[in-house]
């Protein structure tokens, strides 16, 4: 964790994109940062109860809604085909990590138009506490060190979200988490996949988060130049497992600093619970 950002480093965004501009990168990039695509992961566990065999999340992180309109557009026509029970929001709706946020709920009001089913979301660390009411009017239940129960049924699963673990550091798993059954199939929503071990140390059996872009610039083979984030590198993009636990974590579905993408497609993912045994 850091308090770091080389995207508040002033004329950084600039910089990059003249590099690419002189490159002759740049629009190729644009044209690979719009093309979002649905992406499916299946968690197979014991402890998934009977009733949610099959229960499918729509995971989209890392909109950055008011600088990816491209993207953003694709998006909802991916939400609009996918069939899904409910929907999870892992952070950073807005494009930058200051300043006004009205563009960014803007277009976050028409993709969450397009969703179905309840919609959980937490908030990541280009994002500010004066969103999540806002969010919450149009229909998506903010978790800010929260836990929700949802059921089918007799049965039930236990969904919990932690605040930006990155940048801000105000996630507490202790108040989140604290009264989820040990028995319980648990779920925990985190911005940044680095506090991984605090996360299985709780005893989650899955986490999922997004924040690192999956490097957004990656080497031919997606291997990424940075993650923005300490954690190892088999865990900066798609499934992972630590211990008993299972880990997600997105590459996004917009872009940040550049609105450009090399070798890292973005996504928005289909998470199917498969009951085994």
């Amino acid at each position: 964790m850091t308090f770091f950002h080389f995207e508040n480093v002033p004329g950084s965004a600039v910089a990059i994109e003249a590099l690419l501009r002189l490159s002759g990168a740049f629009w190729r990039g644009r044209e690979n940062a719009a093309r979002v695509e649905l992406r499916e992961n299946r968690i197979v566990s014991a402890r998934i109860p009977e009733a949610f065999d099959g229960f499918t999340i729509l995971h989209l992180s890392d909109l950055h809604a008011d600088m990816s309109v491209e993207a953003m557009k694709r998006t909802r026509a991916l939400i609009a085909e996918a069939k899904y029970d409910s929907c999870v929001l892992t952070g950073d709706y807005r494009g930058q990590t200051f300043g006004p946020y009205l563009p960014c709920l803007q277009a976050m009001r028409e993709l969450i138009e397009a969703m179905r089913g309840d919609v959980y979301g937490v908030l990541g660390n280009h994002d500010t506490i004066r969103m999540a009411p806002d969010l919450e009017r149009m229909g998506v239940r903010m978790l800010l060190n929260e836990h929700v129960v949802v059921e089918r049924g007799d049965a039930s699963i236990f969904l919990v979200g932690v605040d930006d673990a990155h940048f801000f550091r105000v996630d507490n798993l202790e108040k989140a988490a604290g009264v989820v059954p040990d028995d319980a199939f648990s779920i925990l929503l985190s911005h940044t996949p680095e506090i991984y071990r605090q996360a299985a140390h709780a005893g989650f059996d899955l986490m999922l988060s997004g924040h690192t872009h999956g490097g957004q610039i990656c080497l031919p083979g997606g291997f990424p130049l940075t993650l923005e984030a300490r954690l190892p590198r088999r865990m900066g993009r798609g499934a992972w497992r630590y211990g008993e636990m299972a880990g997600y974590t997105s590459a996004g579905c917009g872009a940040c600093i550049v609105p450009v993408r090399f070798n890292c497609p973005p996504e928005i993912t289909l998470h199917r619970l498969v009951r085994s045994g």
